[in-house]
């Protein structure tokens, strides 16, 4: 309208509903942003104003309601609900004043909220639903408030995880009581990736929530079953007292082998003392400082976690039933603890290992050494396999004078001399032809169709860029070797 051409009668009548609406307007936005700012007494100033619309938002949906839940204030929700609040007002991102107070723990406004019938199953745009945001807080008393009033024990998010599942991980074991008691299902799983409320516990170290299911009835040796498109899952097979190891948590982990586990449960395609050597040592990665190992909880160390286990029943000399040596990497299948230990070149897990009775003359399935996982032999990613320069030379000397032949070739024709090549470790080269690595039977080609001196030249898996380094240190091994001096 052209105000321009009204006349002044008009004009002055525009003006003043123009004004009055956005005095309206001004008033519901003012009532929002004063229960943001927990100015209760301008709330109820505002609440007075016969104009003022209670269920107006702020730009992303906020109510009143929302913030006085988000503050804990059941007093400003009972009189925004008797102004005609909503209760069940929805954000933009569809989180409702009760499920905003349950993910903060307010208890107060949860139980105002319920008394005015707020919806307790209403979910977030993930299906989180009011229930599992309680139950990873921690409030046993919203949790048990929840149930009474309707909620769904057993309802699923998007991921399939339930109430139960946030409240083990988390371990709130009060909360998890409480489910239990209400007939939440202990044994549900999450679809695909097959995890559930037990190996949730176990992978975050929640001990007393592990105790608690397994006394409701699971059992201490299940394994998941995860499903995977285009091959096998890692995590098939994975037990809880795997993920307790893996993840670093080695009390958990003894405990549960106290609690009926097996010590030498290979399902997933390794036992616990095979975990440990990567749990000690992580593979560098892309991180020149390497990728850090997960943090161990509790008192009991790595290498006193070994002591345990083979004092509760851990064979020492385990050898792995399954594996192959794809793609140029070390087979697993035949290796023992030590000979994991040994490709890490792990010398205080070796040590102790050998302490325990470890034999260090088994091989894995290709006939792969110790002697040979130390020097490289299975190496892909240059520079990224755990083992500096002078521990890998330690290894090495330490395994000759158990015995073992740095002459050995295995199944696919690979020596130490490979290996080292593979690591592009120049003073390995070094090592291994002082202690008696002859080129009459390192020279020669592996199942590749590669010599040593054509890996570190770049023929090999992974990086192909050539080490000359590791070049002339190969040819002086061989100029040594045949003057009979030793480099």
């Amino acid at each position: 309208m052209n105000l321009a051409l009204c006349s002044p009668l008009i004009r002055h009548t525009v003006i003043v509903i123009t004004l009055c609406v956005m005095s309206s307007r001004a008033s519901a936005a003012d009532l929002v942003d004063a229960a943001e700012h927990q100015q209760w007494d301008v709330v109820a100033t505002q609440l007075s104003a016969a104009e003022v619309d209670v269920n107006a938002s702020q730009g992303d949906g906020m109510t009143a309601i929302h913030w006085a839940a988000f503050h804990n204030r059941a007093d400003m929700i009972k009189s925004l609900v008797e102004a005609g609040g909503n209760v069940n007002a929805m954000n933009e991102y569809q989180v409702s004043p009760l499920s905003l107070a349950c993910e903060y723990g307010c208890e107060l406004a949860v139980a105002a909220l319920l008394r005015r019938d707020a919806d307790v199953n209403a979910t977030r745009l993930g299906k989180e639903t009011p229930l599992m945001l309680a139950a990873r807080t921690g409030s046993v008393t919203i949790v048990r408030s929840l149930i009474q009033a309707g909620a769904d024990v057993d309802a699923k998010e998007t991921a399939g995880q339930t109430a139960l599942m946030w409240a083990a991980a988390a371990g709130n074991l009060a909360a998890v009581d409480a489910l239990i008691q209400a007939g939440a299902r202990v044994d549900e799983r999450v679809p695909r990736s097959d995890f559930s409320a037990i190996t949730f516990a176990a992978r975050q170290g929640q001990t007393a929530v592990v105790r608690r299911l397994l006394d409701a009835g699971l059992d201490v040796n299940a394994t998941m079953n995860p499903s995977r498109r285009g091959g096998r899952d890692p995590r098939k097979g994975t037990s809880a007292l795997l993920l307790a190891v893996e993840s670093g948590h080695l009390e958990l982990a003894i405990k549960l082998v106290h609690w009926g586990a097996d010590p030498n449960d290979q399902r997933s395609g390794y036992a616990p003392l095979h975990a440990i050597t990567w749990v000690r040592r992580t593979e560098l990665g892309d991180n020149p400082a390497g990728d850090p190992p997960p943090r161990i909880t509790g008192s009991l160390n790595t290498l006193d976690f070994v002591l345990a286990m083979v004092d509760a029943g851990a064979d020492v000399n385990l050898q792995l039933r399954s594996g192959s040596s794809r793609g140029g990497r070390l087979n697993p299948k035949g290796a023992t603890p030590f000979l994991l230990a040994s490709r890490g070149a792990d010398l205080s897990l070796m040590k102790l290992l050998l302490d325990l009775g470890a034999d260090p003359a088994i091989g894995n399935a290709d006939g792969t050494t110790a002697l040979m996982a130390a020097a490289g032999v299975g190496v892909i990613a240059v520079g990224e396999e755990p083992g500096s320069p002078e521990e890998v030379n330690l290894a090495i000397r330490m395994l000759v004078d158990l015995g073992l032949d740095p002459n050995t070739v295995d199944r696919n024709g690979e020596t130490a001399m490979h290996g080292a090549a593979l690591r592009t470790f120049p003073t390995t080269v070094a090592t291994l032809a002082d202690v008696g690595a002859d080129p009459a039977i390192w020279n020669k080609e592996n199942r590749r169709g590669w010599t040593p001196h054509e890996i570190a030249a770049g023929k090999r898996p992974g990086s192909v860029k050539p080490s000359p380094p590791t070049i002339a240190a190969l040819d002086e091994a061989m100029q040594s070797h045949a003057s009979g001096i030793k480099p």
